[in-house]
């Protein structure tokens, strides 16, 4: 439920931006929600409904976990906690009720979750069976966050939390990654240096990205804008997908709509058309060209003006 007085809290209406009020409104009345403020949902999840790319997403939850501390995350589970759910949803008991919130609580795999919920709740009947829950109480710090590593392979930027669980996941999501280029690339253990090639490639595809973009009249301060740009170089099924942004950012610049959308919108257009190169862009282009030519070439227009009824020519008319 959200009441009224969401709009009245002095960190919705002082500190949050339209898009954190945005995002918070989502993860408060998402399909995914439960009774007991602790869901499972996906990162993919969120931006597919919410129509933001992975990158946006993960700074929306660092900012609401680190800055707003409203939520938390653990990335291993899945599972998403919200901080004061308890303070504005579970005011009522009876036997339904607490049926419903037990059924749900044996759900949840991660407890210190429940714990963390359980903060904000007020009816101390609701708030025992959450106690039950965790009876050892985890030594963890208060501070962290369950930062997700899926970040860290987004954006460098990201600050990185050196706890047991972080190194431990980013270990097995780089083995997972060596595994599937093994699977694509049998060759690559008598290469070390392929992975390094390849990240040297990619940083140098999104710096020529971003200098064409600040280059250009994009907007040099539009970092959010970027990033969401840049999400198309690993999000998107172009096989030369540098090339086609850029390719897509020069129509943009010729037809003077410098903004992300017209950008995207080119980009979403030609995938679905299953145009993956510059190449078959290109072809498809001189195609369309070609009928559209053809097609003003074959229509006939009236020359002058019809010759009015009852008119009688006389070639003579004028002569001495």
């Amino acid at each position: 439920m959200v009441r009224t007085e969401f709009w009245k809290n002095p960190i919705v209406s002082e500190e949050m931006t339209p898009e954190d009020r945005y995002f918070y409104l989502y993860l408060l009345t998402n399909p995914q929600t439960t009774q007991i403020g602790i869901y499972r949902i996906t990162k993919k999840q969120m931006a597919f409904d919410l129509g933001y790319s992975i990158e946006s997403v993960h700074s929306l939850m660092k900012r609401f976990i680190e800055h707003h501390k409203l939520i938390r995350y653990n990335p291993e589970t899945r599972e998403l906690a919200i901080k004061n759910w308890g303070k504005d949803n579970l005011h009522k008991g009876g036997k339904p009720v607490m049926d419903c919130i037990l059924s749900e609580l044996k759900e949840v795999e991660d407890t210190s979750l429940i714990s963390y919920v359980s903060e904000t709740i007020q009816k101390p009947e609701i708030r025992g069976l959450y106690e039950s829950f965790f009876s050892e109480v985890s030594n963890q710090d208060e501070n962290d966050t369950y930062q997700d590593t899926e970040c860290e392979e987004v954006d460098d930027t990201f600050m990185r939390h050196n706890t047991i669980r972080g190194q431990k996941e980013k270990e097995k999501e780089k083995e997972k990654e060596k595994q599937q280029q093994k699977a694509f690339n049998p060759n690559i253990e008598n290469n070390p240096d392929r992975e390094d090639q390849s990240q040297t490639h990619k940083t140098k595809d999104v710096k020529e990205i971003v200098e064409f973009w600040d280059n250009n009249g994009f907007g040099f301060s539009n970092v959010n804008a970027k990033q969401q740009l840049l999400a198309w170089l690993d999000d998107s099924c172009f096989l030369q997908p540098k090339d086609t942004i850029l390719k897509a950012m020069t129509i943009a610049c010729a037809n003077n709509k410098r903004r992300l959308n017209y950008v995207i919108g080119i980009l979403k257009n030609w995938e679905n058309e299953s145009l993956l190169t510059v190449g078959e862009i290109d072809s498809f282009c001189e195609n369309q060209y070609s009928i559209s030519k053809h097609k003003q070439s074959t229509e006939s227009f009236p020359a002058g003006r019809d010759i009015p009824s009852g008119f009688e020519l006389d070639l003579t008319a004028g002569e001495e």
